[in-house]
């Protein structure tokens, strides 16, 4: 499946986005205002005016459709969240270069809200995984106490952790670790 550069951006932020709810295992990381000025800047969400107490509450709102749409079970159901979101943010699909990078695709209208913003990019990038098939993509972490949302672009889909290097990691080395207590017990 080819991912192009602003459907990835769109992915990490919708991902970021659902993993900076409190459910994911951390404080909140739209707690107010600050949180979400930090949260468009480390994403580089472009076209986002002086953020405001509204903004917040709207894209806490789409981080928790955003949420639905790793929790749905059946295309189906991703597909009538999305299409919620999409045609709520008044999409308007528009060919743009800026910021150095090459033509790409934003289907937010210009002067959109922030939360308009994430839901017309981040719905969209998403609505390629169901059109493709690929709906599986959309995972949760394996590990007990994580279950961050993340896209698996693995080439055979077998990605299980949201970062191999932290959650699957410690979960080898404690699965190792087990193995060897139980090996000289025995």
């Amino acid at each position: 499946m080819l991912i192009t550069h602003d459907t990835r951006c769109a992915l990490d932020a919708v991902c970021a986005l659902v993993n900076s709810a409190t459910e994911s295992g951390g404080p909140d990381g739209l707690a107010d205002v600050s949180g979400l000025d930090s949260f468009v800047r480390t994403h580089s969400i472009s076209d986002v005016g002086q953020l405001t107490e509204d903004d917040l509450a709207a894209v806490r709102a789409v981080r928790s459709r955003f949420a639905e749409v790793f929790a749905a079970a059946e295309a189906r159901d991703a597909a009538r969240v999305i299409n919620d979101l999409v045609a709520s943010a008044g999409t308007t699909p528009r060919l743009t270069d800026h910021d150095g990078y090459d033509w790409h695709v934003h289907y937010f209208a210009p002067g959109a809200s922030v939360a308009d913003h994430l839901a017309a990019d981040g719905g969209m990038a998403l609505a390629f995984f169901i059109v493709a098939g690929e709906q599986e993509r959309l995972r949760r972490c394996e590990a007990p106490d994580c279950q961050h949302a993340f896209v698996d672009l693995s080439r055979n889909r077998s990605r299980r952790y949201c970062d191999s290097r932290t959650c699957g990691n410690r979960l080898h080395v404690a699965a190792y670790r087990a193995r060897r207590k139980e090996a000289a017990a025995g």
